[in-house]
């Protein structure tokens, strides 16, 4: 749910990348946070086990600035892909205002990335939400990888409803940012 501080004008709207593990959510989050300037955006945090994969979640903020006279800011998290991590995934869709999910290209990804996308679609109901009525993009990271599903394959088996979705290379920043840039403009429509 969109907060919004009408006695300090400011709007702040949270996004969460959801996919399965190792599909490249914290990579997107640490590529903008590289390459945005430090006056707009704040400090990365990262929760990671031992083999620094994310056990909770990431979080980064990035101030937007002014729009139509309010302070807007987008806060990022990344939700743990493990099965094991349902519950987290679960408390950190908690009020998000829009979704990104992140597939992983690669061929053998293919079930995982279903029943990640499949998983999403039922913890959004503990919210009274769905795929109707928030926004989501999809984003098919390691275009780069040997051995990977065609895009039509990947709209198939997840993009059913045909919400908008990018090619990337999270960890080269191809197709990072005009994801976020999709899902930052369909939160800010769905305000209008």
């Amino acid at each position: 749910m969109v907060l919004v501080n009408y006695a300090d004008r400011k709007v702040n709207c949270k996004i969460v990348y959801c996919g399965t593990g190792e599909s490249g959510k914290t990579t997107n989050l640490k590529y903008i946070y590289k390459q945005l300037d430090s006056k707009i955006r704040g400090e990365m945090t990262s929760l990671e086990g031992l083999n620094e994969r994310t056990l909770f979640f990431d979080f980064l903020s990035i101030d937007l600035g002014e729009l139509r006279g309010f302070n807007t800011s987008f806060s990022l998290y990344t939700a743990p892909g493990q099965k094991e991590y349902n519950a987290a995934r679960k408390l950190i869709l908690n009020g998000v205002d829009g979704i990104i999910f992140v597939a992983d290209s690669r061929i053998e990804k293919r079930d995982e990335n279903i029943e990640s996308y499949n998983n999403l679609i039922e913890n959004l109901k503990d919210y009274n939400l769905s795929v109707d009525n928030i926004p989501i993009v999809f984003q098919y990271n390691k275009r780069d990888m040997d051995n990977v599903l065609n895009l039509e394959s990947l709209e198939k088996d997840l993009n059913k409803e045909g919400f908008p979705s990018f090619e990337s290379i999270a960890k080269n920043g191809s197709g990072v940012f005009a994801t976020l840039k999709a899902i930052s403009n369909l939160i800010l429509a769905s305000l209008q």
